[in-house]
């Protein structure tokens, strides 16, 4: 036993009332939305703009509709805790809801893929068909992973929910790494056909993954009464009187912006620029996520020994330089390797940044409101994400469309030139970061104790 606890991962994140096969089970709803991840942003990006010609603009419209819905995520977390079910459950129904969303989208985003290949008419009413296929897999998203967070917060112990979050922290980041490495494998000969078949089976393991987790999970409780109709302005006013918590929601999103805006031009970046092709661009995901999975083990250790989680922030947006300027460089050098160092940095000083902001988030005051402050979180880190990703399309399509017809000089006349400019203002941006976090760090005055951190543990986390 203690030979299985010091080395199977999360092996300690077991209990009694919640052991570990009922925990790795509970925790495939983060898998597929980890695979869900991967197939919009790392593959479908890519194909729409690179072999479906697609405008850049539009497509990066699309892949942010799924966060339409991220601001809601603190008020469906309210809602769950408090939802009047008649047969004693408070999460599950969401958690139907948002795989129904997630299934109905992906199965009809194939046959708005083949219309975007069609002359005339086709191409609009597939890109509105694409536009709400994309809508209703982010609806899907955001309730399955806000209610499912909840639930295993529920079920878990107290003293072992830190673990027990993590570990479902981890089951995402790895289902974006083998989604992203099956999409290459499959897509490595590349066809239409094969990428409708390709969605088509996302759909179905996205629903076979998440009935798995979610059956025999939530137990019945007695039907409570209706929910008090202020409730949730009470608490979030009570949550905007915390000092210093507009200044830090401001700076997540600033963060998250610099990180996430060239999550929508990095793969069609790598086909266009560099002449990679669909299997080597579709692994940038896992490259990525595998470099923040490595940023949140790093974190935990550098926080468990007392480092201020903002300091730690601000490295991480540091690093974040460096990344940028080596996929910058990877264009004039053709440099494959040097692009995929790049992407890899970007995954992880994007996700150190992120999960020190989180544990930030989890220091505050109000230790009853952490749920609230953590869907807060969530809710500002999801919508800069969308956001950001959709004006980096367009900034990228009005800065190619003005060098390639010769506005901005014969030496920027060339397909990076845009690609390029995306990259630059996320350096600026980290630089606004760093200054935004200079009065959030603490300073803890001499002969003071120093703080210990609170331990990962979170309802909701990001998308």
């Amino acid at each position: 036993m203690n030979i299985t606890l010091r080395y199977a991962p999360f092996a300690d994140a077991a209990s009694a009332d919640l052991p570990l096969g009922r925990l790795l089970r509970l925790s495939l709803f983060q898998a597929s939305i980890g695979m869900t991840i991967a197939l919009l942003v790392g593959t479908l990006n890519r194909v729409m703009i690179v072999e479906l010609n697609v405008p850049a603009w539009w497509v990066a419209l699309s892949v942010a509709l799924p966060l339409v819905f991220a601001p809601l995520r603190a008020l469906i977390g309210y809602r769950s805790d408090t939802h009047p079910s008649a047969l004693g459950l408070k999460r599950m129904p969401y958690m139907w809801i948002g795989t129904l969303l997630m299934f109905g989208g992906l199965a009809i985003m194939p046959f708005a893929l083949l219309l975007l290949t069609v002359a005339d008419a086709g191409v609009w009413a597939g890109r509105i068909g694409a536009a709400l296929a994309f809508l209703l897999v982010g609806a899907g998203m955001q309730i399955t992973q806000t209610a499912g967070m909840a639930l295993a917060s529920d079920l878990s112990p107290e003293d072992r929910r830190p673990r027990v979050v993590a570990l479902l922290y981890s089951t995402l980041l790895v289902g974006m790494i083998l989604g992203s490495a099956l999409l290459g494998f499959v897509l490595i000969d590349f066809t239409p056909t094969r990428l409708v078949q390709v969605v088509q089976g996302a759909a179905v393991v996205v629903a076979l993954l998440n009935i798995t987790s979610l059956w025999k999970q939530e137990p019945r409780q007695p039907r409570r009464g209706a929910r008090p109709p202020d409730g949730f302005s009470r608490s979030w006013h009570r949550l905007m009187a915390i000092p210093k918590i507009k200044r830090f929601l401001w700076t997540v999103g600033l963060g998250t912006v610099a990180f996430s805006m060239q999550d929508i031009v990095l793969e069609p970046f790598g086909g266009q620029v560099l002449g990679l092709d669909v299997s080597l661009t579709s692994a940038l995901t896992a490259m990525s996520a595998g470099g923040a999975l490595l940023a949140f083990v790093l974190s935990a250790r550098f926080t468990s020994r007392g480092l201020d989680t903002i300091r730690l922030a601000a490295f991480g947006a540091l690093l974040g330089l460096p990344a940028f300027a080596c996929v910058i460089f990877a264009a004039p050098l053709q440099s494959a390797l040097l692009f995929q160092i790049g992407a890899a940095l970007i995954g992880f000083s994007g996700g150190l940044f992120s999960v020190s902001m989180l544990l930030a988030a989890m220091e505050l005051p109000e230790r009853e409101l952490t749920g609230l402050v953590l869907g807060a979180w969530g809710a500002v880190q999801a919508t800069a994400a969308g956001v950001s990703m959709a004006i980096g399309g367009v900034l990228r399509d009005v800065v190619s469309s003005l060098a390639t017809h010769g506005w901005l000089g014969e030496s920027l006349n060339s397909p990076a030139t845009g690609y390029s400019f995306v990259f630059h203002l996320e350096i600026y941006l980290l630089f606004v970061v760093l200054i935004a976090l200079g009065p959030l760090v603490r300073r803890n005055p001499v002969g003071t104790t120093v703080r210990q951190p609170h331990p990962i543990g979170l309802a909701e986390l990001p998308g």
